[in-house]
């Protein structure tokens, strides 16, 4: 049994195929450098229901609920 957390089940509710032919659309990931952006979605959501205010508490809460989340 997998301990789903809240963020997960957020992340769910985006569907992964829209996503996609989006990025392809206005190819988003073009010239990106290191970070695609599925990883920037996710950065900036977290960061966004979080109230973050440093990419280290985006690192950093992400680093510790990476165990709860499965793949989406």
């Amino acid at each position: 049994m997998v301990n789903i957390n809240v963020f997960c089940q957020i992340l769910g509710l985006v569907d992964r195929d829209i996503f996609n032919r989006l990025v392809q659309k206005y190819q988003s990931n073009k010239h990106h450098k290191g970070i695609n952006s599925c990883t920037h979605f996710v950065s900036m959501l977290f960061c966004h229901l979080s109230s973050t205010d440093s990419v280290r508490d985006i690192s950093n809460g992400l680093r510790s609920n990476i165990g709860n989340m499965s793949p989406v």
